[in-house]
């Protein structure tokens, strides 16, 4: 658990969470039922917001690089991917009832990872710090934050900040959306930098016309391989997934549909 990124996909299994009765407690893969190709549905989790640049949700439409990624790869395989709007609360849980077959996580941030399969990374997280372009202050080590306030998402952990947020040495400014992640640092004088994902904050200043007016640090916080999380049955699904991603960014499609994001 940490980084907004982090948070963003990170399901409580909290046993107070209802589920939709009737459910099976594992669900069979397609191949297990004897399906037809026709037949074969990935229902991928690509939340009820999305996550811009990695899941971008336009009322039916869905894009962004975990979804293009994933729709491909699925294609080769013979599935046709469908999007389901899971809130973040419920993803393991329907994960494991077999409501959905798969979500965007990273294998760190799961708390209870043994009980899942992964795919190999997709794309890297990398939690950087964002200054204005006109700041005095850089970022190469911890301590060229001390004195300094972060603006940060409410509810997100940063362990590579939490003792300092703690002690004092850096102070925290919450907001709720991830735009006012920059836009508080612009209009606060008394507010520094931001902490994002890197992707994450050049998708945000981009799409709000600000991108001249920050400047990401070349040090990250902290760095996690986003991958794709299934039940255990789909441990051949996911060996077939990887080794279309390993050619997928051989060939350099990996890396052509992360430049069209950033």
């Amino acid at each position: 658990m940490g980084s907004p990124c982090v948070n963003f996909w990170i399901a409580s299994l909290a046993a107070t969470l209802c589920t939709p009765l009737g459910l099976p407690a594992h669900a069979e893969t397609p191949e297990a039922k004897g399906l037809t190709v026709e037949d074969k549905v990935f229902r991928f989790n690509v939340s009820p917001n999305g996550y811009p640049p990695y899941l971008i949700t336009d009322e039916d439409q869905t894009t962004g690089i975990m979804w293009a990624v994933v729709e491909e790869i699925a294609g080769r395989l013979g599935y046709r991917v469908e999007a389901h709007k899971v809130p973040r609360k419920r993803v393991d849980q329907m994960l494991l009832r077999g409501v959905i077959d798969g979500t965007p996580r990273a294998r760190e941030w799961t708390s209870r990872p043994e009980d899942f399969v992964f795919t190999d990374p997709v794309v890297n997280i990398e939690e950087v710090v964002f200054l204005p372009s006109g700041s005095p202050h850089n970022f190469q080590v911890i301590e060229d934050l001390f004195s300094l306030t972060l603006v940060t998402h409410l509810g997100y952990n940063y362990p590579a900040l939490k003792t300092h947020f703690e002690s004092g040495n850096i102070k925290r400014f919450d907001v709720s959306r991830d735009q006012n992640l920059f836009f508080y640092v612009l209009e606060g004088d008394e507010l520094d930098a931001t902490v994002a994902d890197r992707l994450v904050g050049q998708w945000i200043l981009y799409s709000e016309g600000i991108k001249d007016e920050f400047r990401a640090s070349p040090v990250t916080l902290s760095k996690a391989g986003l991958r794709i999380m299934l039940r255990p049955e789909w441990q051949s699904f996911a060996e077939a997934f990887n080794k279309e991603l390993a050619a997928m960014r051989k060939n350099g499609r990996i890396e052509a549909i992360l430049s069209s994001y950033r």
